[in-house]
């Protein structure tokens, strides 16, 4: 008689350790129970486990380069590396900048408090957006149609709660208020009266409302090709009436495109409700608030720490983050390539990239084995899903060139940290706008190599695994071939598979949206799809319930990474226990529970726990290693266990 039912992601609550717990019950706590008991989660942070461990790691061995290079005044000869150890070393600086105290934005903010209407508004658009950001967007990327051409994209502005669901929750009002009462010490403490202080907040409150039912939600956000709409520019503009677009448009771009794409049409269709002259007071208010918030960090101790509350009772947070490490990441957070150049070069071997690229080639390989062997696609589609698949582009560790922004980019290390901040994005923004009348750059990187993470981009056709991620428990050239497959290996079969989920299944191998599939292939694709929506959605983890649709690309990659790992290491007669355990290891993760509610809200990735048992569940090979039977939590009948890739 069965003890459980067919239990999606096993038995048991995977935010409650239980050390007796077999892996045939739950691989996740069986392997992890032990470690999640004793771990204790920094005051400073919102989680620890494997991934936070290497963060830690990387952002130790970078602060204490950086304070060596500081205190030696001798800089590695690395391009523009001088650059962000000035930048770190202002950031460093609090007894000047206790000393400056809101000094360095009074001026900007004046300018905001005395704009008096929206014909103001009209006229001084481009110098507004680019000091305070004006309820909208501009970004230039690669045509998903064309990925030799930029296009121009448009798209409403973020919420100030994490996602538009967040307003339907139940503490939507306690942390709306506590924005509030934060922005209002954070504007009297700047010199503006309180009274005019609430105004402001109140108005801009109002504005963000009306924001949260017509942007996009995460949800939507995650179906990337819908976000591909098209627009002729005369129709992009009949589209908005009081703001001066063709004017704002003609003073931000290098020229005037043929067409916009326009992510959130029905932002566009909205446009013209939101942003008009009787709204200008809540728009006004609106940027009031997200200036003043946006740049308290950047200011004295006195004003990060009134910039924390609402930050903390969205992450449970215990403390503020370190002064040291706070500037580390206001250096890292505009010169990422060139410090993950430095770290590459001096933390990640020849002999590792040389294994790991190894890896990679073989993953491949299984890839096209499975591709070719596979039951439900057609000759026509298995070719062409070949041909995408040996079109991929590798980037492993760092890139050997950093982009042309860099050379651009300058500190003055007489300037305040805000000064610095405003004028270092004013570059970096024109320099992305510009990029529209230029061709399409297809070497650059999205990840810097001090970054612990990895990524495929469907409109390059490329996989990028940094340095940062190329580490234990992950990587290490010392692990056995299972362990490294059960980490590095499943994550580099993640990244493939993300050439062929929900979202890139709709590009061919020059990263165009295209449709490479037969009519019957891509219904059956769209079937499995579903299922790996439906094993996952309304899953419960902490105080929250999973959004299958949501995250479903994610799992989708997952769930192929994990089956290529386990062909790989087959191939290469690794241990199967090992490569179990070491996933089940490597995803091993201790939230707080607000945390968790906010990740589950904005993030298209499953909580890192949760990545563990389904992608297991429905491997055939773990039923085999672990013995697993009917009557045990981990079971999952044969006709319910997904498999896509």
């Amino acid at each position: 008689m069965k003890r459980y039912q067919a239990v999606r992601g096993g038995t048991g609550d995977l935010t409650k350790p239980d050390v007796n717990t077999r892996v045939q019950d739950n691989l996740y706590l069986a392997v992890n129970s032990k470690w999640q008991k004793d771990a204790v989660i920094p005051a400073d942070r919102t989680e620890i486990g494997v991934n936070t461990a290497i963060d830690m790691r990387i952002e130790k061995r970078m602060m204490s380069d950086l304070d060596k290079m500081v205190s030696d005044n001798k800089v590695p000869a690395i391009k523009n590396l001088d650059k962000a150890v000035t930048l770190y070393k202002i950031a460093k600086d609090f007894a000047k900048r206790n000393k400056d105290g809101a000094a360095p934005i009074q001026a900007d903010l004046k300018k905001l408090d005395a704009l008096k209407d929206f014909a103001a508004l009209n006229q001084d658009a481009n110098e507004l957006d680019e000091v305070y950001g004006l309820p909208f967007g501009f970004e230039v990327e690669a045509d998903m149609k064309n990925t030799k051409v930029h296009v121009l994209e448009f798209a409403g502005p973020g919420t100030f709660l994490p996602d538009t669901t967040s307003y339907k929750q139940e503490d939507a009002s306690k942390l709306l208020a506590i924005l509030q009462k934060q922005t209002v010490k954070l504007l009297t403490m700047a010199g503006m009266s309180e009274e005019k202080a609430e105004k402001y907040v109140a108005a801009g409150l109002k504005f963000d409302q009306k924001l949260a039912k017509v942007v996009k939600s995460t949800e939507e956000w995650s179906d990337y090709p819908a976000t591909y709409n098209p627009y002729s520019l005369s129709d992009f503009l009949a589209k908005i009436k009081s703001f001066a677009m063709r004017d704002f448009l003609k003073e931000l771009l290098p020229a005037l495109p043929d067409k916009v794409i326009v992510m959130e049409p029905r932002f566009l269709d909205h446009f013209e409700k939101l942003i008009n002259p009787d709204n200008f007071d809540e728009i006004k208010g609106w940027m009031v608030i997200k200036f003043i918030n946006g740049l308290s960090s950047s200011l004295s101790q006195e004003f990060r720490e009134a910039g924390f509350p609402f930050s903390q009772a969205l992450s449970g947070q215990g403390e503020l983050i370190p002064q040291e490490r706070h500037a580390y990441y206001v250096a890292n957070g505009v010169f990422d390539e060139v410090l993950g150049i430095y770290y590459g070069k001096k933390y990640f071997g020849e002999e590792a990239k040389a294994d790991v690229t190894d890896m990679i080639k073989k993953m491949i390989n299984v890839y096209e084995d499975r591709i070719q062997n596979n039951d439900w696609l057609s000759e026509n589609t298995k070719k062409k899903a070949i041909v995408k698949l040996r079109a991929l582009v590798l980037k492993i560790g760092y890139p050997e060139k950093e982009e042309k922004i860099y050379d651009l980019l300058q500190v003055d290390p007489a300037k305040s940290l805000y000064e610095n901040e405003k004028a270092l994005s004013k570059i970096t923004t024109k320099y992305a706008i510009d990029k529209l009348t230029k061709p399409v750059d297809r070497s650059v990187w999205l990840m810097p190599g001090n970054m612990n993470n990895a990524c495929y981009d469907p409109q390059r056709n490329d996989i990028t695994f940094p340095a940062g991620i190329l580490q234990a428990p992950f990587y290490d050239l010392h692990q056995s071939r299972g362990q490294n497959y059960g980490g590095i290996g499943a994550t580099i079969a993640h990244e493939i598979s993300h050439a062929f989920d929900n979202n890139g299944a709709k590009f061919d191998e020059f990263g165009n949206m295209k449709n490479w599939w037969t009519d019957a292939d891509f219904k059956e694709f769209n079937k499995r799809t579903q299922a790996a929506i439906d094993i996952y959605d309304g899953l419960s983890y902490g105080p929250s319930k999973l959004n299958g649709k949501q995250v479903v690309a994610e799992n989708i990659a997952d769930l192929g990474g994990l089956t290529c790992a386990i062909q790989a290491n087959k191939v290469d007669k690794g241990s199967m226990k090992e490569l179990f355990e070491n996933y089940a290891r490597s995803w091993a993760q201790k939230q707080r529970p607000e945390a968790i509610k906010t990740e589950i809200a904005v993030d298209v990735h499953a909580p890192q726990p949760t990545r563990v048992n389904i992608p297991s569940q429905c491997q055939d090979e773990f039923y085999e290693t672990f013995d697993v039977k009917p009557s045990d939590g981990m079971w999952l009948d044969p006709e319910k266990r997904v498999r896509i890739w």
